[in-house]
């Protein structure tokens, strides 16, 4: 197994055990939570932001991975960037806004 896949597996048990002990979600909703998520990311390289948008550099990387990425939405628990609400045309949004987020969702027609 690579360390790249390693460390993939490591974030979804994260985001797993978070969904479930935190959340408080059924194991079966935070498993079907995370087919999801793995059907709608993309693997980037980000590309550093021109200048700092947050307090902490962990956050702009967040920011920056995100908008390589063009992503449509960021979900995290993260204060600081819950504030923020929107970076340029991405969605900041908490676990708990997602899922009515998700059902609303219209993907582009590509």
């Amino acid at each position: 197994m690579c360390a790249f896949c390693h460390h993939l597996r490591i974030y979804f048990r994260r985001i797993k055990r978070k969904l479930t002990e935190k959340f408080k979600y059924s194991d079966t909703d935070a498993t079907a939570v995370e087919s999801l998520l793995r059907t709608r990311m993309r693997v980037v390289v980000p590309i550093p932001l021109e200048s700092n948008v947050c307090r902490d550099s962990d956050d702009d990387m967040v920011l920056a991975t995100a908008l390589t990425g063009k992503a449509v939405c960021i979900i995290t628990g993260d204060k600081d960037l819950l504030g923020l609400k929107k970076f340029g045309e991405i969605d900041i949004l908490s676990p708990s806004e997602f899922e009515a987020y998700e059902v609303n969702f219209v993907p582009d027609a590509e």
